[in-house]
């Protein structure tokens, strides 16, 4: 298997000495003062209302750390460590439906790092599953089986469940649930009958959950989610903590450059306008472009820009239209995202393709500044 880098195996080893130190204690709280190791993050443990009793931390990585990796390791750890259960179940969240995608690929390939490792610490007793494949579950899954949903919020993030199938009953569960007494915790119908549901399926079985990007879930519907869910713990993984996350272990960039992660100094410069900034953001674009021609892989450079709110100068609409007419940028090539327009959802950046190549190198361009990291040619 692939040797993991030294910054993982230190995150996992703080995550198995926390989870370890709850179940013992009991004192989640006091297991998090204990094993926190993350300078520059609040020592006081912050609990989801409701969910008092779930462990709840967050492993800080930055973009390129191999978040993906330390996940399907973290469900191994949390099984051993924490729930004691031969095979858990999972249900891990995504930001997109586009990395839900790229996720579900990645975990249901044997051949992937990923999935090997997920293999190996359950005995290749593994099921991978796209949240709308929940109909496929049987009960010998739940006895002999992880099985990891592949999720994002959204598929449960709904103030009506109505209309929602993970909160309808479906007969292809009923098999599931023959050996399940109803609870009140369950959703039921207007006669008190339980619904044969997967959301009730989750909230008995208290699924593991790992957010991908915990960062975009730090919304007080996020938390309904969870609750409704009944978590026995919750990993998050990010590059940018939420402020209520718990940030147990904390990789610092520099860790990634030991490792040859990543490419260092990062390099700031003041621009004395929003379109100064954008000029100069382009101008280093292309010039990292040139670059990675030279290189023996397909890099492309992206230019991410930071618009102002919708009362503001600069919005979305005054840096998109500056793109296309003063430099002459076409519009298919323009991407917006926000909380209306999620047009990156549409695209495969792992794919080759306009607006949808690989990209390890990233330039970030804010309406007063310009930061980028590039890869140092040979």
């Amino acid at each position: 298997m692939l040797q993991l880098k030294n910054y993982q195996e230190a995150a996992l080893k703080k995550l198995a000495a926390f989870l370890g130190s709850a179940r013992l204690d009991g004192k989640i709280a006091r297991a998090f003062a204990k094993e926190q190791d993350a300078q520059g993050y609040g020592a006081k443990y912050k609990s989801i209302k409701g969910l008092e009793d779930v462990p709840y931390i967050c492993l800080r990585l930055p973009t390129g750390g191999g978040k993906t990796l330390l996940g399907s390791y973290a469900i191994g750890v949390a099984a051993e460590e924490y729930l004691e259960q031969d095979y858990p179940l999972v249900i891990w969240l995504v930001p997109t439906d586009i990395i839900r995608k790229q996720t579900l690929e990645v975990l249901q390939s044997t051949h992937k790092e990923n999935r090997r490792v997920l293999d190996e610490r359950f005995g290749g007793n593994v099921r991978v599953y796209d949240i709308t494949d929940f109909t496929h579950l049987r009960p010998q899954d739940l006895r002999d089986k992880t099985n990891v949903f592949i999720a994002t919020f959204a598929a449960f993030r709904v103030k009506s469940k109505d209309g929602r199938k993970v909160y309808q009953t479906n007969e292809a569960l009923d098999a599931c649930f023959r050996d399940i007494p109803s609870q009140d915790y369950f959703d039921k119908d207007e006669a008190g009958e339980m619904f044969h549901s997967f959301a009730n399926l989750l909230s008995f079985m208290r699924p593991l959950i790992i957010i991908d990007e915990a960062h975009n879930h730090a919304s007080k519907l996020s938390e309904e989610v969870l609750r409704r869910l009944r978590p026995s713990a919750i990993v998050e993984l990010t590059a940018t903590p939420a402020d209520n996350s718990n940030v147990l272990y904390k990789v610092t960039a520099s860790e990634l450059k030991a490792e040859d992660m990543i490419k260092l100094p990062v390099m700031l410069e003041e621009a004395q306008s929003w379109q100064g900034a954008i000029d100069s953001g382009i101008e280093r674009r292309n010039g990292l472009e040139k670059l990675a021609e030279n290189e023996p892989q397909y890099l492309r450079p992206i230019m991410l820009i930071q618009a102002e709110n919708k009362d503001k100068e600069v919005t979305v609409e005054v840096v998109r239209n500056y793109l296309i007419k003063e430099h002459g940028i076409p519009a298919e090539q323009v991407a917006v995202a926000t909380g209306e327009q999620r047009e990156l959802d549409k695209v495969n950046l792992f794919i080759m393709g306009p607006l949808s190549r690989p990209h390890p190198e990233i330039l970030r361009v804010s309406v007063n500044r310009v930061s980028y990291a590039a890869k140092q040619p040979k």
